[in-house]
C-alpha cells in the first residue's frame, strides 16, 4: 500500500489536509467520502516531497500571469466541489485557499466578494476578461440560466483540456527541430567566425597561394565578422517594420490571407483554425448558447483575420434563415468534408454534435500533418547542416593537403 497526501473540503467549505494509506487514489477518494469530505487533490507522498523532479518552485519564480493551465485546474476543482453539492460561495472560499498563485487567489476572492454583493458567477467572472474569456463566461451564464452549472463546467473543462492537448502536442513536436537548428547555426557560426580566420591567417603566413575554396570561406567569414552590425541592423529594421505593418488591420488581414496560401503551412493553419472554430461553436451550442451570440464569441476566438473577415457574412446568412452550412460553404473557409458534415448536422438536428465531430476530425488531421512535416524536416535539416559543415571541413583539409604537397 502507498501513502497518499490529500486536500479535501468539508461541507462548510473548510480545507483539510492529511495523509492516508491505500492501494490507489480511488480508494483514498472513497475513504474521504466516507469521512464526509469532498476530495479535491490526491497525490502520492513521493510527488509531494518533490522526488522524480516534481519539486515545488519558490514563490519568487512563479509566473504572475494566469495561464490556460491554471484556468483548467480552477475549472476542474470548481466542478468537483459544485457537483458534490457544496454551495458556490463555500466552493470559492475553498478554491481561494487552494490557489497556488497569489494573483489567482486575489481574483477568486474578488469573484466571491461580487457574488456576495448580488452578482451572478458569470457577471463576476466577466470583470476579469483576461482570465475568463467570453467563451467561458457565456457558457457559465447559460449554465446558471438552466440550473445546470456542473454539466456546463464539465464541458468547459473538456474544451480546455482538448485545446491544451493540441497546443502541447504542437510545441513538443517543434522542440527537437528547434534545438537541431540552433545547434547547427551555432556550430556554423563558430567555424566561420573563429576557426576559419585563424586557419586562413596561418596559411597566409606561410606565403603560399590560398586555394579557391579556402579563399571563398575567408571572404564569407570576413563578411560575417566585418559587417555583422549591418546584418543585425537590417534584421531589426525588418522586424520593426513587420511589427508595425502587422499591427494594422489591413496588414494583419493580408498576412493571414497569405499564410493560408503558403505550401505545407497553409493547409495546417486551415485545419487548426477549422478545428478551433468547430470546437468553440459546438461547445457553445451544446451549452444552449444562441447561435448568433455563439458566432460573436467565435469571432473573438479564431486567430486568423482572413477567416474572421467572413464571420459577418455568415451571421448575415443566419439572420436571413439560410442556416449555418450554406453561408460557411459560400465563404470557402471550411474544406468540402467539413461543409458536408455541417449540412448533415443541420438536416439531422444535431449541429452541435457534428461540429464537435468536425473538431475531432481536424484535430487528428492536424496532428498527423505536424508529425509528417516534422519527420520530413528533421532529416532535411540534418542533411543541409551536415553539407555546410562538411564543405567547410573539406575546404580546410584540401588546403592542408595542398600545403603538404608543396612542402614535399
Amino acid at each position: 500500500m502507498a501513502t497518499f497526501s490529500y486536500k479535501a473540503a468539508t461541507l462548510d467549505g473548510k480545507i483539510v489536509e492529511g495523509m492516508l494509506e491505500a492501494g490507489d487514489d480511488r480508494a483514498v477518494a472513497n475513504k474521504l467520502q466516507d469521512m464526509g469530505y469532498v476530495p479535491i487533490k490526491i497525490i502520492t507522498d513521493e510527488k509531494k516531497s518533490g522526488r522524480n523532479g516534481n519539486k515545488v518552485k519558490p514563490l519568487l519564480f512563479q509566473r504572475r500571469n494566469i495561464s490556460n493551465r491554471d484556468l483548467l485546474i480552477f475549472t476542474r476543482e470548481l466542478y468537483t466541489l459544485v457537483k458534490a453539492g457544496l454551495p458556490l460561495d463555500r466552493s470559492l472560499v475553498a478554491l481561494a485557499n487552494l490557489a497556488e498563485k497569489d494573483a489567482f487567489k486575489e481574483i477568486i476572492q474578488g469573484i466571491l466578494k461580487q457574488i456576495k454583493g448580488g452578482k451572478s458567477l458569470s457577471e463576476a467572472m466577466a470583470e476579469y476578461p483576461k482570465v475568463f474569456p467570453k467563451l467561458y463566461t457565456s457558457m457559465v451564464k447559460a449554465g446558471e440560466a438552466g440550473g445546470v452549472l456542473d454539466p456546463i463546467l464539465a464541458r468547459i473543462m473538456d474544451f480546455l483540456e482538448r485545446s491544451e492537448e493540441l497546443k502541447s502536442y504542437f510545441i513538443n513536436a517543434l522542440i527537437y527541430p528547434a534545438l537541431l537548428t540552433l545547434a547547427g547555426g551555432v556550430s556554423i557560426t563558430i567555424l566561420m567566425v573563429f576557426v576559419v580566420p585563424k586557419f586562413a591567417s596561418t596559411f597566409s603566413d606561410s606565403g603560399m597561394p590560398v586555394p579557391f575554396a579556402l579563399q571563398l570561406l575567408m571572404d564569407i567569414s570576413n563578411i560575417f565578422t566585418g559587417y555583422w552590425w549591418a546584418f543585425a541592423g537590417t534584421l531589426i529594421l525588418i522586424g520593426v517594420a513587420a511589427y508595425r505593418y502587422l499591427g494594422t488591420e489591413e496588414g494583419r488581414l493580408k498576412w493571414d490571407r497569405r499564410k493560408l496560401r503558403l505550401p505545407l503551412i497553409g493547409p495546417l493553419i486551415q485545419k487548426m483554425e477549422v478545428s478551433r472554430f468547430a470546437r468553440t461553436l459546438g461547445t457553445l451550442l451544446h451549452s444552449a448558447v444562441p447561435l448568433l451570440q455563439a458566432m460573436t464569441i467565435v469571432k473573438d476566438v479564431v486567430g486568423n483575420k482572413a477567416i474572421v473577415s467572413t464571420m459577418d457574412k455568415i451571421k448575415s446568412g443566419i439572420k436571413k434563415g439560410e442556416g449555418l452550412a450554406a453561408p460557411i460553404k459560400e465563404s470557402g473557409i471550411f474544406p468540402p468534408l467539413a461543409t458536408h458534415l455541417l449540412e448533415i448536422g443541420e438536416e439531422s438536428g444535431k449541429l452541435d454534435v457534428m461540429l464537435l465531430q468536425i473538431a475531432e476530425v481536424y484535430d487528428g488531421e492536424a496532428r498527423a500533418f505536424i508529425k509528417n512535416l516534422i519527420s520530413l524536416f528533421e532529416p532535411l535539416m540534418i542533411i543541409v547542416l551536415g553539407a555546410v559543415i562538411g564543405l567547410v571541413v573539406v575546404s580546410m583539409l584540401s588546403a592542408i593537403f595542398s600545403m603538404l604537397d608543396v612542402s614535399l
